[in-house]
């Protein structure tokens, strides 16, 4: 949900204390248009920028919807000053969700290749103030959102490893959260991965591991019913078929939000 506080911080950064630019007198339309190919979304956000500014949206896609060069992604009608006043916003909130959105596809189609079964899933690294709209962005691009705060699930981390030891660790934790409470315990090695779901791990999380090493942890974790194999550390899209293919549950992705680059998008008025 974007809220109006939301979008008066976004404005009121991109306006400033004098804003000569966008005094222009009348009425107009204009229309977001994609330059390439991708996945469209944030466009709630967007339409939240144009509605705080009362501009009309007329028409504007659904998240997730496939865009090629030339395709409108949106088209609004209202005074000229405040579309102008809109329009790089909006470009931008758009373009960067997109941007995650195609990504996400990307991954998503890579895993599918190999497995039905597999999610891929986005991680926290995500930016501070957009982590609503990055995590909806991967969920247009056919991705799981994972955790989307620290409250959602236990990460028992090399950290908390390193200073209590990994049952304890575990035991730790499980004393503290719900039943409700999943417990995603991280380890380095083949050889701990059977340790994490005897001690109680909801989720095993091979960190930074080959795919082979991925296939072989997976191997030791199939006689503990329940427990999800979850691959991360360092995974691009170009890695996706390999960790696809060695049977885990999810496949986590910092990439998805921190090093996907914006949908290239155009804002045109007048038309």
């Amino acid at each position: 949900m974007i809220t109006n506080a939301q979008v008066e911080r976004w404005l009121r950064e991109d306006v400033g204390h004098h804003d000569v630019t966008n005094r222009v007198p009348g009425e107009t339309t204009g229309r977001l248009v994609a330059k390439e190919s991708g996945v469209a979304a944030g466009l709630e956000a967007a339409t939240a920028v144009f509605d705080y500014l009362d501009v009309a949206v007329r028409e504007a896609l659904a998240d997730g919807t496939a865009v090629e060069p030339g395709d409108d992604v949106l088209r609004v009608e209202g005074p000229a000053r405040e579309v102008l006043r809109g329009e790089r916003v909006a470009v931008n909130l758009a373009g960067h969700a997109s941007g995650i959105a195609t990504r996400t596809r990307r991954a998503v189609d890579a895993a599918r290749a190999e497995s039905e079964n597999v999610r891929v899933a986005a991680t926290r690294k995500t930016t501070p103030g957009l982590r609503g709209l990055e995590k909806r962005a991967v969920v247009a691009g056919g991705g799981d959102t994972h955790r989307l705060d620290l409250s959602h699930m236990v990460m028992v981390k090399d950290n908390h490893i390193a200073e209590m030891g990994l049952e304890d660790a575990i035991a730790h934790f499980q004393e503290q959260t719900s039943f409700a409470t999943k417990i995603d315990v991280e380890v380095e090695t083949v050889d701990d991965a059977p340790r994490a779901a005897e001690a109680g791990a909801d989720v095993v999380l091979l960190d930074n591991m080959t795919p082979e090493e991925t296939r072989a942890a997976v191997a030791e974790l199939a006689d503990y019913a329940g427990v999800l194999a979850e691959a991360s550390g360092g995974i691009t899209v170009a890695d996706v078929p390999d960790y696809a293919a060695t049977g885990v549950d999810v496949i986590s992705m910092g990439s998805l939000t921190h090093s996907a680059p914006s949908l290239d998008l155009s804002f045109r008025t007048g038309e």
